[in-house]
């Protein structure tokens, strides 16, 4: 292992942010914010491209906690970095109306992406950020401007893997070769009821190359084989990448890491003393993180300098492709085009007026006859159900996922796409 003492406490900060709100809530999960604090230290430091000024700048990497439970993770990385989430918020962890509710929710802190809590939606909502960055990309960029043009990030652990919708969204990415998705599994062995080899002994290495993803192994508290793994995914453009992260739950406790008890409890106030001895932190009040690591983790000047970098590109890509400019500005916006109220009251009018009596999937389908050539960014899909489901419709753009592997996300112009 070669992580230097200094980077080391940098990642502590998380460690004992953690502990001492799972600590005063009575009630939380340090122990994956103690395993994965080393990966988060590379990955939120050195990789992941934000503005903690500006959480919802339009091109910025994403980056989601599937393993929700282990929130404090994300509450913790998000008030170092910068974002508006004090330290007070931390107290408040699992607190009715708090910003720090116990599993990261959407609309609560600021630079949560999605909410996460049932084991496997985090993964399957960094698919769809993953793919919708494709489509964008497919889209709107130039070869001689790229504006779309992020990664998404996502933290998983056992409990993910479990699930059967990983087992769904994670084959749909490699099929669909999304090359910027890159996911990072926290393989500690341990769940709340104890070593999981017992009720899990899948082969992930394997269960992913059969995807078609990337696969890489590391030392998940070996910052520099993180870091590698990490310019390896990132060079990697035609699959996603997961990271299988050998960590030990609850790294720092003397008497808990490794085991269960650190799952999903307190650690208590005496573990927590010997916690902070044994992690070489010299401060044992509640909370207290020192200026220089602070500095250390401030994201916002750097996340600004990213933001400013990319306005001026998309300025220039303004200036050159106005048309195209517009459209992005108004769907990041979420505004629907300028037509589409009036347009959509006429057909609804012209329905109402029909009174017919049809089935549901037809009623569907000439919903989306009506509607798709008024959204370009219509996306849809269907389960090898297409002619019984009726979702395909005149005008659209059919591709086969299957026989366009490398090429199923293209330009749509002024048409919806339906990937069947």
């Amino acid at each position: 292992m070669t992580t230097p003492l200094n980077e080391r406490r940098i990642a502590n900060a998380i460690r004992v942010l953690a502990m001492d709100a799972v600590q005063q809530a009575n009630s939380g999960h340090p122990g994956a914010p103690m395993g994965m604090a080393d990966i988060a230290d590379v990955v939120w430091r050195e990789f992941l491209n934000h503005n903690p000024s500006n959480p919802q700048w339009a091109n910025r990497d994403r980056f989601v906690l599937s393993n929700g439970h282990g929130s404090m993770l994300q509450y913790a990385l998000l008030h170092l970095t910068g974002y508006d989430l004090s330290i007070e918020d931390l107290k408040q962890f699992r607190q009715l109306h708090s910003k720090t509710p116990g599993h990261p929710e959407l609309g609560y802190a600021p630079g949560i992406e999605t909410t996460t809590g049932p084991l496997g939606q985090g993964i399957a909502n960094a698919v769809g950020f993953a793919l919708a960055e494709k489509t964008l990309a497919a889209q709107f960029n130039k070869a001689d401007i790229q504006v779309v043009d992020h990664f998404t990030y996502c933290f998983l652990g056992d409990g993910c893997l479990m699930e059967g919708i990983s087992h769904e969204v994670c084959s749909l990415a490699g099929t669909l070769g999304l090359g910027k998705l890159i996911a990072y599994y926290d393989d500690n062995g341990i769940s709340i009821d104890g070593e999981v080899e017992g009720w899990f002994s899948d082969d992930t290495e394997q269960r992913f190359r059969a995807y078609g993803w990337q696969v890489l192994r590391v030392d998940g508290h070996d910052t520099d084989a993180i870091r590698q793994a990490t310019v390896d995914a990132r060079a990697e453009s035609n699959k996603p990448t997961i990271i299988i992260c050998k960590t030990i739950i609850g790294l720092g406790s003397p008497n808990k890491q490794g085991k269960e008890d650190c799952h999903g409890a307190p650690l208590g106030k005496d573990e927590i003393v010997l916690t902070r001895e044994a992690l070489g932190w010299t401060d044992q009040t509640a909370f207290a993180v020192p200026e220089d690591v602070y500095a250390a983790w401030d994201a916002k000047a750097k996340g600004q300098s990213s933001e400013a970098a990319w306005n001026e590109l998309f300025t220039q890509y303004q200036a050159k492709y106005p048309m195209e400019a517009a459209d992005l500005s108004r769907r990041i916006n979420g505004e629907l085009p300028a037509e589409f109220a009036a347009q959509a009251d006429a057909f609804i009018a012209a329905t109402n007026a029909k009174a017919e009596t049809i089935a549901t999937r037809k009623a569907s389908q000439n919903t989306l006859q009506a509607f798709g050539p008024l959204l370009p960014e219509l996306l849809g899909g269907s389960a090898d159900l297409a002619g019984s489901n009726l979702t395909l419709w005149k005008g659209r753009e059919r591709r086969n996922t299957r026989s366009y592997p490398q090429d199923c996300l293209v330009r749509l112009g002024n048409l919806s796409k339906v990937l069947s």
